[in-house]
């Protein structure tokens, strides 16, 4: 009889085996959605980003301690990314770590094509969907006071790089963005490892509250701070914000992405395992062609 014939099974996916579940769900993605609605769900991403990084500012209103600050601040935010998570939208920060994958395991012409369109309908996407909610937010209500204070304080950090102004700053933000991708990556990473909605959401809560307590820059994140705050402020604008924070950090998150968690955990897969995910990848292409 066979001893661990009564062991419960895991409820959990192996870490081994997320990197080929994302490459998965990303194919199916591309083989079975049009560009429109790709695009449709990269806005609803945006759009729940925002959400979350208004709630950060409503948590942490009013706290003085900047432990709990940060701390609240990185509850609040981790909810519209696990929002994304949970409805199945297209959020930046992920497709920086699936696609990679998707073209480590296979790369042909129109894989490589389709890649490369969901990148920019995700990065679009996600601004369309930060900016959209970030206007019916200012419009529906008033955000003065506290509120608003709280969001001119956080993006204040996040333009701490324009107010040096040197091409040492610039990549400091493209570095920030690095790191921010590589802890919110591994959020992703571990959304998909979990198996139950607690077994999903703990990890996702403290891999970012890390990143939004350490104020790395995280494109996404950043469209819905600055979505919401720049209607009300009159000492930056859309142009500062890309030149000196959504551009550096969007690059440094594609770089997190690949060099941080697809090309690792890839290279950490048994041959066989890579063998049995590029024959499984390239049949998926040819028959759903």
């Amino acid at each position: 009889m066979d001893v661990d014939s009564n062991e419960p099974k895991p409820r959990f996916l192996a870490a081994p085996e997320v990197v080929s579940e994302m490459c998965r769900h990303s194919m199916h993605r591309l083989r079975t959605l049009h560009p429109m609605q790709l695009l449709v769900l990269a806005i609803i991403g945006g759009a729940l980003i925002t959400a979350g990084a208004l709630f950060s500012v409503l948590l942490s209103q009013g706290v003085s301690a900047p432990g709990l600050q940060r701390l609240l601040q990185g509850v609040g935010f981790s909810t519209g990314f696990f929002f994304v998570i949970l409805s199945s939208t297209i959020l930046f920060t992920e497709t920086n770590v699936a696609l990679p994958a998707v073209l480590l395991h296979h790369r042909t012409r129109p894989v490589i094509n389709a890649v490369l369109m969901l990148w920019l309908l995700a990065w679009l996407g996600n601004f369309i969907g930060a900016f959209l909610l970030g206007n019916m937010i200012n419009l529906s209500q008033d955000l003065a006071g506290p509120i608003q204070q709280g969001l001119t304080d956080l993006v204040e950090k996040k333009m701490h790089f324009q107010k040096v102004g040197t091409a040492t700053a610039w990549f400091q933000a493209m570095l920030s963005g690095v790191l921010a991708n590589w802890l919110v990556g591994m959020a992703a990473f571990f959304a998909t490892m979990g198996r139950t909605i607690m077994g999903k959401y703990i990890p996702v809560l403290l891999a970012v509250t890390l990143f939004v307590a350490a104020n790395l820059q995280h494109s996404p994140a950043n469209m819905g701070y600055f979505a919401l705050t720049l209607p009300l402020i009159d000492q930056y604008n859309w142009w500062d914000a890309f030149c000196w924070n959504l551009i550096p950090a969007g690059i440094g998150n594609i770089l997190g992405g690949i060099f941080l968690v697809a090309l690792p955990f890839w290279y950490a897969l048994p041959p066989d395992s890579r063998r049995r995910e590029r024959e499984y990848l390239r049949e998926y292409a040819e028959t759903s062609q």
